[in-house]
């Protein structure tokens, strides 16, 4: 196995799980307001786009089929360790369960959001290789936006249909992410690509 592809393998199967953590906090970005699972989500975005480069779509969209392997592991876990009894002495159970506890319909929404944005991001970025060339941070810019575009607005409906109003956490949520996207991508996928293949050619030569 490549060497950029085993370490960014690890690296995003860990992200995997970090981003339904860190999702339970909402911030703010001036006025807007975003989960701040979208700082693990964007490494997410990265990290595809940079093996799609380096090892072709096919592989990376494999790694985003994947993922939902410690996904899925992961949001199991936690709804075990919530289950399980408490020490006598650890008062913490409410603050434990009410910040990490995640109803069936909010993993529904994770799961559907997760595996549809990602597949379409490699998508997109593979199809825009003929019109871009190697730029690389221009591809995964545009790719990025679309498919946060795509993920909020699953993960809201979803989510919140009918729960809270959602055409504000649309607003908020899409213009945050498209601005992240812009100011994140364009040098951390540059950056993945190029150590990617310095990674690659140190192992071809180990």
């Amino acid at each position: 196995m490549p060497r950029s592809l085993f370490i960014y393998s690890l690296i995003y199967g860990g992200l995997v799980c970090m981003a339904g953590v860190l999702g339970t906090k909402i911030v703010a970005i001036g006025p807007l307001t975003v989960e701040a699972g979208i700082f693990a989500f964007l490494q997410l975005v990265v990290l595809s786009s940079a093996i799609s480069e380096l090892h072709g779509a096919a592989v990376a969209q494999k790694l985003v089929r994947y993922g939902f392997i410690p996904l899925i592991l992961s949001a199991l876990l936690i709804q075990l360790v919530i289950a399980l009894p408490s020490a006598s002495f650890w008062t913490q159970q409410e603050a434990f369960a009410g910040i990490l506890g995640q109803g069936s319909r909010l993993m529904l929404a994770g799961l559907i959001s997760y595996g549809i944005s990602q597949t379409l991001n490699v998508m997109l970025f593979d199809a825009l290789r003929e019109g871009t060339g190697k730029l690389v941070w221009l591809r995964g810019m545009i790719a990025a936006v679309a498919s946060q575009i795509v993920d909020t607005g699953i993960f809201l409906t979803i989510a919140f249909l009918g729960v809270l109003p959602l055409w504000p956490l649309l607003v908020s949520g899409i213009t945050a992410k498209i601005a992240l996207s812009i100011v994140m991508v364009p040098p951390l996928i540059q950056l993945a690509v190029s150590l990617g293949r310095k990674l690659d050619r140190e192992g071809a030569t180990a």
